[in-house]
């Protein structure tokens, strides 16, 4: 089976949110979506979501799942305003409650801040499958960047999240808590064991040296002959050796600190005091 795949590219972000829609009926999935955020005014707005939910409205779509590939560091989620207005469920991998158990001793989220996975309404496991109309879902846990990171396998398609970026520009950097470089080179073997035909949607572009468009769909064929980081057989010392090298070199996503706080809570926000305001932390060399 093949998927209808319509792709949403947020500018500020260099997120693509995709919408997966099973070609013989009206169900679909809503992948990584985004809710704008303002970090120098602290406002959050929703038009990037609604222009999905507009789409969704439009082709008379049934919304069965918002899909999470990770806990983003680089936007913030609208899994719970998607939820809202379109119905379905939010899920994530089931690693999540590593990434919660982290994070929440950074952020000091104390004892309220439930580390259990419960804010979304599906966890799952290397080997989980479930459907979007007739369409299955077969999951694949791919750590690496993250502890929690899934690559959503929908007949020819796969939602790898930020495992893997377009043939020219590589891989994703390890260097978060809990990531591993090692994790990630199995985790590609993972995915690239996939048919060669297989087609291969990434969370993000950014645009490698020498391309002038955004791009965010490739094949597997495609990555394992030309992925400039784990391309034509590279071996794992040598990508180990590489990514960890030029992770040094990297700043830290420029939402790392929203992002994360929201994006642990499913796109929730924290809890508002005592006067009703809603407040983001910012710990101080922490991170």
């Amino acid at each position: 089976m093949s998927p209808d795949v319509t792709a949403f590219f947020d500018t500020a972000t260099n997120t693509v949110s995709y919408v997966v829609q099973d070609p013989d009926g009206s169900t679909c999935a809503i992948v990584d979506s985004v809710l704008d955020f303002d970090q120098a005014a602290g406002r959050t707005d929703t038009a990037s979501a609604d222009r999905v939910i507009a789409f969704v409205r439009e082709k008379g779509l049934q919304l069965k799942w918002i899909l999470e590939t990770h806990v983003h560091a680089d936007h913030l989620s609208a899994a719970p305003y998607l939820q809202e207005r379109l119905g379905g469920k939010i899920g994530i991998g089931a690693q999540i409650t590593t990434v919660q158990d982290t994070f929440g001793k950074v952020f000091n989220e104390g004892t309220e801040f439930q580390r259990d996975g419960s804010q979304f309404d599906a966890l799952f496991e290397e080997g989980s499958s479930f459907h979007i109309g007739q369409m299955r879902v077969d999951v694949l846990h791919t750590p690496g960047h993250t502890p929690a990171c899934m690559t959503y396998v929908i007949g020819d398609a796969a939602f790898v999240g930020d495992t893997l970026f377009m043939p020219d520009f590589g891989t994703a950097r390890c260097d978060f808590p809990g990531g591993s470089a090692h994790d990630l080179y199995q985790s590609i073997q993972k995915i690239l064991s996939l048919p060669d035909e297989t087609r291969i949607f990434v969370g993000h572009d950014y645009k490698a040296p020498g391309r002038e468009e955004f791009a965010w769909e490739t094949t597997v064929g495609a990555q394992k002959a030309a992925n400039v980081h784990i391309g034509d057989g590279r071996d794992e010392n040598s990508f180990v050796e590489m990514r960890e090298a030029r992770d040094a070199t990297l700043g830290m996503p420029r939402l790392i600190l929203p992002s994360l706080q929201v994006n642990m809570r499913a796109g929730q926000m924290p809890e508002p005091d005592e006067h009703g305001d809603v407040m983001l932390k910012v710990p101080l060399n922490k991170i």
